[in-house]
């Protein structure tokens, strides 16, 4: 059977890229962001996930105005990165795996979630940056260190969907993957945010208040995160912000019993809060045979000598009374 293992929250920044594509990464401006991700790199390496689900907005690279998908699940056996108008990146074609992507597809659509399945789709900085940032360097005629399927979500058009339809989501994506028969361990990652926004009167706002209570509730309490409403992302952590409902499906897909590993925050980077979490399942602790019949014991032995107490007292109260009234009639 597969599992989801953990789950990796990451910005996904296009100037991040930039960084790493001209080897800017050690400049002072861009050193504090990428070290936040040296343990990361670390943790990645030591997990060695089998699959990545990646959950991303694209950026006009496979879709546009024309074509404008809620949901978008890749089940090609590669994926190639897109000319985001300065060439493709300089990166290694992501390969697929087909096989799972095609079961959570009919396993996610019988659960009622209508997804759109893409047999054929180039990814954009907003997939192969969080890649990087987790996954390391890596040249195009070099292998990504495991098979990836993305899962493109509109954030872009309004309206994206809600909080809680992506919590839901991930639920039933952590289904499909339970219920398929390969043993595979699954990371999944939930991408783009934290506030930011990048037009308009407002450019360059950031909300480290918000950013910082998201990622702790995130963590406990992702309900009172998928209540939130689109005018508040709107308003607290700008017009980007909205993006930070795909974490939700990364979240939702992780099960109730998580334990944060790791967590990175920095501002700025390119006017945008970089926002970082590693979260892995624990199973839920199964109560001990032996501490709960520890505790059964007691309870009957309770009423056991209760109800034999009751019972020897009534012929000695009965005996007392005798008495009395002996001692009055005498």
């Amino acid at each position: 059977m597969a599992k989801i293992i953990a789950g990796v929250g990451s910005s996904h920044v296009p100037a991040i890229g930039a960084a790493i594509d001209n080897n800017r990464t050690e400049e002072p401006y861009w050193k504090r962001v990428f070290s936040g991700f040296e343990k990361s790199k670390e943790w990645f390496t030591k997990t060695k996930p089998d699959v990545a689900i990646i959950v991303y907005n694209d950026h006009a690279s496979a879709f546009s105005t024309d074509l404008i998908p809620t949901f978008a699940l890749g089940a090609a056996t590669e994926f190639p990165p897109a000319d985001e108008g300065w060439g493709p990146r300089p990166v290694p074609v992501v390969q697929g795996h087909p096989q799972l992507a095609s079961h959570i597809a009919q396993s996610v659509i019988l659960d009622e979630f209508d997804l759109t399945v893409c047999n054929k789709m180039e990814v954009d900085h907003g997939m192969t940056v969080p890649m990087n940032l987790v996954m390391g360097k890596k040249n195009p005629d070099e292998h990504w260190p495991c098979p990836v399927i993305p899962l493109a979500v509109n954030v872009v058009m309004f309206p994206p969907p809600t909080g809680h339809r992506c919590l839901m989501l991930g639920k039933a994506i952590r289904r499909a993957v339970e219920s398929y028969p390969e043993d595979l361990r699954v990371v999944i990652f939930g991408t783009g945010g934290l506030s930011h926004q990048i037009s308009g009167p407002r450019a360059g706002l950031i909300n480290s208040k918000w950013d910082k209570n998201f990622l702790d509730n995130l963590t406990k309490d992702p309900v009172k995160l998928s209540k939130i409403p689109h005018i508040d992302y709107m308003r607290e952590a700008g017009a980007e912000g909205i993006e930070m409902v795909m974490w939700l499906i990364m979240r939702g897909a992780l099960g109730d019993n998580v334990e944060e590993v790791y967590r990175f925050y920095t501002v700025p980077a390119s006017n945008t809060a970089v926002g970082h979490i590693i979260m892995e399942t624990r199973d839920k602790p199964k109560p001990s045979a032996r501490k709960s019949s520890a505790r059964k014991k007691p309870a009957a032995s309770k009423r056991a000598v209760v109800a034999k107490s009751k019972a020897k007292a009534k012929p000695r109260r009965a005996a007392a009374a005798a008495k009395k009234v002996d001692r009055v009639r005498s």
